[in-house]
C-alpha cells in the first residue's frame, strides 16, 4: 500500500513516532465519510442543539470535516506531491459504489456543514466528475441512475445560506449532457429565470452561470430544446433578461443571445429570431445604451437583422422608417481600443442600411 499512499497520508506516514497508526485506504475515507453523513443525515433535527447530544454532533462534524479536507488531498494533492492517480481511482469508484448512497447523503446534508466543509466537499464532487475508472466516467453513469438529485439540487436555490454551493454542484452536473437533457425541459429551464433575478447578486449571478452552461454547452440536446420551446423560451428572454431594469443582467442577456444565435447548430433559431420584428425592435432599444459594452454586444446581435438576406417585409419597414437615426448611431459608434474587425463589420452594416430604398 506504500507505494500509491496519497499525498496527505504520505506526509503523515513520514511524521515517525511509534505507535504509528496505519494510513486508510482511499476507500477507507469513502466509507468513513459515509458512516458520518448517514448519522447527519438521521440526526438532521438536531442541528444547533445543545448538552451531550451537541457534543456528540459536534464530534461527529468535526471529523467529517477531516475526512472531507483528505477527500480532498486524495483529488487535488497537498501542494508538494500531485495526486495519486491510483489512489484518485479507488476514491472515485468507491464514492460512485453501487447501492452506496454517498453522493446523495452530500446532497441532503450539505445543509448542516459548515462553510469551509461546504466549500470543501464543492470541490471534491467537482474533481470527481472528470474522473474515470477502467476509462469509464463513473460519475455520469451514477448520475444517470439518481437523475432524481438534480430536483433536490435545484430546491436548493431556495435556500440562500446553501443556493451557490448546490448551483456549482449541479453546473458541474450539467457538463455531462444525461444530465443537461434532464433540466432541458420547460418545467426546469423556467425556473432559471427566477433564480437570475434573486435579490443576492453571489447567487444571482451564479445562477447565470448555471444557465449559460445549460444553453450553450450540449449543442444537439440545445438544439432539441430549442425546436420544442422556442416560442416561450424566447418570450421570458426577451423580457425577463434583455427588458430588465438590472445592468448586469441586461448586459450578460444580450452576450448570451449572441452566443445562442451564433451557434451554428442553432442556425434555424437564428433565423427564426431575426426574422421578428419585435426582437428587432428590442436590440436597436438596446443599441442606443450608453454603456458601451452593452452596446457592442447588441451590435454583434443587430448584425445579423441587417445579413438576412431574406428580410420578412416589416423588418424591412423598420429599418427603412429608422434608416437615418440608425445610420447616426453607426457613425457616432466607436470603441475605446481600435478594433480592425469591428470597423470592417460596422462599414458593411452601414452599406447595408444606406442601401435601403426609402
Amino acid at each position: 500500500m506504500t507505494g500509491c499512499l496519497w499525498p496527505c497520508a504520505r506526509a503523515r506516514h513520514r511524521g515517525g513516532g511509534l505507535f504509528r497508526s496505519k494510513p486508510r485506504s482511499p476507500a477507507e475515507v469513502v466509507r468513513r465519510v459515509r458512516e458520518l453523513l448517514a448519522y447527519l443525515a438521521d440526526d438532521r433535527e438536531g442541528c444547533g442543539s445543545g448538552g451531550k447530544r451537541g457534543a456528540r454532533r459536534e464530534h461527529k462534524m468535526a471529523e467529517l470535516s477531516k475526512n472531507i479536507k483528505d477527500m480532498k488531498c486524495i483529488l487535488y494533492g497537498n501542494g508538494e506531491v500531485d495526486p495519486a492517480e491510483e489512489a484518485c481511482a479507488q476514491l472515485t469508484k468507491e464514492f460512485f459504489k453501487e447501492n452506496t448512497k454517498t453522493f446523495r447523503l452530500v446532497i441532503l446534508c450539505l445543509p448542516c456543514l459548515d462553510l469551509e466543509t461546504q466549500k470543501d466537499i464543492t470541490q471534491v464532487i467537482a474533481n470527481l466528475q472528470r474522473q474515470k475508472v477502467d476509462s469509464r466516467l463513473v460519475a455520469s453513469e451514477y448520475l444517470e441512475a439518481n437523475l432524481d438529485l438534480i430536483d433536490i439540487m435545484m430546491s436548493g436555490y431556495d435556500n440562500t445560506d446553501v443556493a451557490i454551493h448546490y448551483s456549482t454542484i449541479l453546473r458541474e452536473r450539467i457538463r455531462h449532457q444525461v444530465a443537461a437533457r434532464y433540466v432541458l425541459v420547460y418545467q426546469r429551464v423556467r425556473k432559471f429565470f427566477d433564480y437570475i433575478h434573486f435579490p443576492d447578486f453571489n447567487i444571482a449571478s451564479d445562477a447565470f452561470k448555471t444557465f449559460k452552461e445549460l444553453i450553450t454547452r450540449h449543442k444537439s440536446s440545445v438544439a432539441e430544446f430549442f425546436s420544442r420551446n422556442y416560442d416561450w423560451f424566447f418570450v421570458e428572454f426577451n423580457s425577463q433578461l434583455l427588458s430588465s431594469t438590472n445592468y448586469i443582467i441586461r448586459r450578460q442577456g444580450v452576450q448570451l443571445l449572441g452566443d445562442i444565435l451564433l451557434e451554428r447548430s442553432n442556425a434555424a433559431v437564428m433565423v427564426r429570431y431575426v426574422s421578428t420584428k419585435e426582437n428587432l425592435m428590442i436590440l436597436m432599444n438596446i443599441l442606443r445604451e450608453k454603456s458601451k459594452p452593452i452596446q457592442l454586444e447588441a451590435f454583434h446581435v443587430f448584425k445579423l437583422f441587417i445579413a438576412n438576406q431574406n428580410k420578412p417585409p416589416e423588418i424591412v419597414a423598420i429599418l427603412r422608417t429608422n434608416r437615418s437615426k440608425l445610420l447616426r448611431l453607426l457613425g457616432d459608434f466607436t470603441l475605446e481600443k481600435e478594433d480592425k474587425d469591428f470597423e470592417t463589420d460596422k462599414a458593411k452594416v452601414i452599406s447595408e442600411v444606406l442601401a435601403l430604398e426609402i
